[in-house]
């Protein structure tokens, strides 16, 4: 008997999400001769047992098209709001997978998404994971789709920032997506030329951000163009939030828990919008005019690049082929040209982030960037 696939996207939208859906669709129905469902509205759409049949008319033509056809959604399996009370709905879910009678449920997302496949997983769910996000964030994986696309439009909106920076004498800083992770702020400021990046890895000193710009200054260049990521922070931040989180880490009591849990929303609350301070700041420090922009969710539209198509298409190609095989309760990564599985236990719960000698670091400062430290 053929295997009957079932299929979702989860977490935010991201390019290269529909190469990957049509990669898999394809290779397990023309390969393999499987049969496939998606579920509409990431795991809500499971929970709520909604879905639409996936076939070759419904696969073709989304391999250019952004975001995901199948809809998406934040929802946690084992904590849901369902007719307005929070629930466990890994039970509901499995009903839905036996009532279905799935072979594979496979799963693509992120960080988020990796945890919740592998709570199915404990619950007995045969499970596959296909990591995509912005933020390469995902651990054990060379990259994961969305990337490569949201570096291109980061890159080039730093590209058009230099033209104003230029003109009018300015300090511009940028806000690049990228969570906790500083890989979309680094990757499209070094490809950009940013004079400056700010990463969460390397929390920056303000006198160093001060002093690479009136450097620039003595050397005759009256503007400076700052990348700095979302999650970037200064010392002194970097400090109070760990100290936060050990706290939380450490409580005991439901007491000391909730305020430890308290605590670190308010330090993380102070935190929320230190690009504006920041930019306050240069301004009085420089006598340079500090404007910000923020890139938001334009960094994850529209379609994707060939980078994306491609990987898209390969880990969905070889997701096929490991159902085929048996295989669940794993993420398929990328490894240079091929890919790899990986125990969903050595993924959820694990970050990507940006080593301190990684190449794409020492290569900044080899070509005079200030990384802020």
């Amino acid at each position: 008997m053929s295997k009957r696939i079932g299929v979702l996207t989860a977490g935010g939208d991201s390019p290269g999400l529909n190469a990957a859906i049509r990669g898999l669709g394809k290779a397990a129905m023309e390969r393999h001769g499987m049969d496939l469902i998606g579920f509409r509205g990431g795991i809500r759409g499971l929970a709520e047992d909604t879905w639409v049949p996936l076939d070759h008319d419904s696969l073709s033509g989304i391999l250019t098209v952004g975001g995901t056809v199948l809809g998406t959604s934040r929802d946690k399996v084992h904590r849901m709001v369902i007719d307005g009370q929070t629930v466990d709905a890994i039970p509901r879910i499995a009903e839905v997978v036996e009532r279905n009678k799935l072979d594979c449920l496979v799963m693509l997302g992120g960080g988020g998404t990796a945890k919740n496949a592998l709570r199915l997983v404990n619950a007995g769910l045969p499970v596959i994971h296909l990591p995509k996000t912005i933020d390469r964030d995902v651990a054990h994986t060379d990259n994961t789709f969305g990337f490569s696309t949201a570096l291109e439009i980061a890159t080039e909106a730093i590209d058009r920032l230099h033209s104003t920076a230029h003109s009018h004498h300015r300090v511009i800083l940028a806000e690049i997506m990228g969570h906790k992770a500083g890989w979309l702020a680094l990757g499209a400021g070094i490809a950009g030329g940013a004079d400056i990046i700010l990463i969460p890895e390397i929390p920056y000193s303000l006198d160093s951000v001060v002093e690479t710009i009136r450097a620039r200054q003595a050397r005759g260049k009256h503007f400076s163009v700052i990348a700095v990521a979302e999650g970037a922070m200064d010392v002194a931040a970097s400090q109070a939030i760990a100290a936060a989180e050990s706290l939380k880490r450490s409580a005991n009591s439901p007491e000391e828990k909730a305020a430890a849990k308290q605590h670190l929303a308010r330090v993380l609350d102070e935190h929320r919008e230190h690009i504006f301070r920041l930019a306050r700041h240069l301004e009085a420090a420089t006598g340079l005019e500090s404007r910000v922009t923020i890139l938001g969710y334009v960094q994850r539209g529209g379609t994707p690049c060939a980078e994306d198509r491609l990987l898209g298409s390969r880990i969905g190609t070889a997701a096929a082929d490991l159902i085929a095989e048996g295989e669940t309760g794993i993420m398929v990564g990328s490894a240079g040209d091929g890919t790899v599985a990986v125990p969903l236990e050595q993924v959820a719960g694990n970050l990507a982030l940006v080593p301190p000698d990684h190449p794409w670091v020492r290569t900044a400062r080899d070509v005079g960037t200030g990384l802020g430290d």
